[in-house]
């Protein structure tokens, strides 16, 4: 009897000596990964790392607010499912008048395109063999938006929105024989850019169409009208901007864009597309509040969604792009917005085991996502680094171990 006891008594010993020597190996595995983040994350930076049933794998300044530069897109993204949801497909009506003058009345449609005018105006010459002045309605959306944090430029990041706007608002073109000619073979150069075109004095590239003079939504009925008369649909008059009298005019027919709202998020975010951001935001501003849509309603519409759905009041929104820095908010913000999006992670950038979205602006680097577990879990991670200089790149590696390690043990 006593002899089993001592035996019983040693294993025990040994039992607990095995677990003490594997909490501290396991102690000191953790000890290092800890070290190189308290060296890599200043204290204008942020990283969390969450695993996929939400443990906190890593975490330095998550309370902190900062600028998330276009990983905010992740954010307007949920925004947007939420309110039009993942189904929902933007329109544009043509309506006739009773002087014969065709109208066009825009509702915000981010990937109205020169392939998607083209489709427009064939189906039309099915309905009207001609009309009088082209009329173009962009009330739906009040005023002149432009982002905060835009500047005037010839980047496509800097592009103004509307609800009747194409081709992003950007013109497309390079130098050939003394003259221009459109850069994509979809789209014609028209005479009614060539001016700014050419004051642009570039070989080739792209200029952004303003609000100045309603040049973007002017842009916009010259290029439908170039299409209409390829399909066979004559005009007498000019083109100018005017309104749809619903009770009087005729509608002729309603274009429903062949993308749906969770394939336009997927572009934005593929392109990093601030245009398609904004012009989603817009619209949710329009569906919460009503007509005419704004920046301001749509900036509202989502500090609403962050409030009710996400439980949080820790961020300063101020548009849906990220370009702006005013835009902040914590990584544990973030970490909510990317557990709201995960049903949706794939339509993210993939590489390898990642999906992600990087964020860039001057003296700002962002990247957060999802990183997939040997398990095939989602482990979500949020890096914020603002201070000037530094990148993700090392952080990402001490992720990317760290969640290597988690998913072994």
């Amino acid at each position: 009897r006593f002899l089993s006891l001592a035996v019983y008594t040693r294993r025990l010993v040994a039992f607990l000596l095995c677990l003490l020597l594997a909490g501290q190996a396991a102690a000191d595995l953790h000890a290092a990964p800890l070290k190189d983040l308290q060296r890599l994350v200043g204290e204008k930076d942020a990283v969390l790392v969450a695993s996929p049933r939400g443990k906190v794998l890593l975490e330095k300044n998550a309370g902190k607010k900062l600028i998330p530069a276009s990983t905010l897109k992740i954010f307007t993204s949920l925004v947007a499912l939420r309110y039009l949801g993942p189904e929902y497909r933007f329109a544009t009506e043509f309506y006739l008048d009773r002087d014969d003058n065709l109208k066009i009345k825009g509702y915000g449609d981010p990937l109205l395109v020169s392939e998607t005018l083209r489709e427009m105006a064939v189906a039309l010459s099915a309905k009207l063999g001609g009309f009088n002045h082209l009329i173009l309605d962009d009330s739906f959306f009040g005023g002149q938006v432009r982002a905060p944090g835009t500047t005037p430029s010839y980047q496509p990041y800097d592009a103004v929105n509307g609800a009747l706007c194409v081709n992003f608002n950007t013109v497309s073109f390079k130098r050939a024989n003394n003259g221009y000619v459109s850069d994509e073979e979809q789209t014609p150069l028209l005479p009614f850019v060539e001016k700014r075109i050419r004051a642009s004095s570039q070989g080739r590239g792209r200029i952004i169409l303003s609000h100045q003079e309603n040049e973007a939504t002017l842009y916009a009925g010259h290029l439908m009208r170039y299409f209409l008369t390829q399909a066979g649909i004559g005009s007498r008059g000019e083109i100018r901007l005017g309104r749809v009298r619903q009770s009087d005019d005729r509608l002729l027919f309603t274009y429903t864009s062949p993308f749906t709202v969770k394939q336009s998020i997927g572009k934005l975010l593929e392109f990093s597309n601030n245009f398609i951001a904004n012009q989603l935001l817009v619209a949710c501003g329009a569906k919460v509040y009503g007509a005419p849509g704004s920046l301001d309603k749509g900036v509202a519409a989502a500090t609403a969604y962050a409030k009710e759905a996400l439980k949080t009041d820790a961020l300063s929104f101020v548009e849906g792009s990220g370009i702006s820095r005013k835009n902040e908010l914590t990584a544990h913000v973030m970490l909510k917005v990317l557990h709201g999006f995960e049903s949706h992670h794939q339509l993210l950038r993939q590489e390898g085991k990642e999906f992600y979205k990087t964020g860039t602006l001057d003296g700002i680097r962002t990247r957060a996502g999802y990183i997939v577990d040997g398990r095939g879990g989602l482990n979500r991670f949020v890096v914020m680094i603002n201070t000037p200089g530094k990148t993700t790149d090392a952080v990402m590696k001490l992720i990317h171990r760290i969640v290597g390690q988690s998913a072994q043990e």
